[in-house]
């Protein structure tokens, strides 16, 4: 008996846990069925959404496509036009260079021409510094010459003039002696003449002294 209640119970769980899966898969069809319908609409939604994006970028493709199809004309164009105008510059170019060229040629040989005329004018003028160098050179020991034989005749005229300007010179200092001698001799024979006459003076005032007494006696 122990068993078959047992086995009951087990029969009615099982059962109950049956009926709350049943349950559980109902639900959870249900939200399948609820997500299936939600993806759909959402997908609908998107595809209509990317249809009309796909138009637009459709129109926009367009218009982009013809817009550049008018770059790549005008572009050509400008590219032809940029190349007739790189021909023609190019043209005036190589004859702007030609132009050139020849005036460098000109140039050069108007140079080289000048070249030669210089080292011709530098070849004279050097000749002719030369010539000059020469000259001054000759006239420099002319005159080297010129002034040591007339430093020779100073000196030797110097010398006669010292030699007479010594001579003048002794002579006078002798003359300068002889009258110290003179002034000495003549000093003395003045003092002497004075003292001379003083003498006579004092003479001659005694005896007239010596006259006066006897006229002052009386007879």
């Amino acid at each position: 008996m122990i068993a078959d209640s047992t086995l009951e119970e087990q029969l009615t769980l099982a059962q109950a846990d049956s009926r709350d899966m049943k349950r559980t898969v109902i639900a959870l069809r249900s939200e399948l069925e609820s997500a299936h319908a939600e993806i759909q609409a959402v997908t609908s939604r998107i595809t209509q959404a990317n249809a009309a994006e796909i138009a637009q970028l459709r129109t926009t493709v367009g218009a982009l496509r013809e817009e550049l199809e008018r770059a790549r004309v005008e572009r050509e164009k400008a590219v032809q036009q940029e190349r007739v105008g790189a021909a023609q510059e190019i043209q005036m170019l190589k004859a702007t260079a030609a132009a050139l060229r020849d005036e460098l040629e000109q140039a050069r040989a108007e140079r080289n021409h000048a070249v030669q005329q210089e080292r011709v004018a530098g070849h004279n003028e050097m000749a002719q510094l030369k010539a000059t160098a020469q000259a001054l050179r000759d006239e420099l020991q002319k005159a080297r010459a010129d002034t040591d034989n007339a430093v020779r005749s100073a000196l030797v005229g110097a010398q006669g003039e010292i030699a007479q300007l010594r001579q003048t010179v002794a002579g006078l200092r002798e003359s300068l002696e002889l009258g110290q001698i003179d002034k000495t001799n003549a000093v003395s024979r003045e003092r002497t003449l004075a003292a001379d006459e003083v003498t006579q003076l004092k003479g001659t005032i005694q005896n007239l002294r010596d006259q006066l007494d006897v006229t002052r006696k009386p007879a």
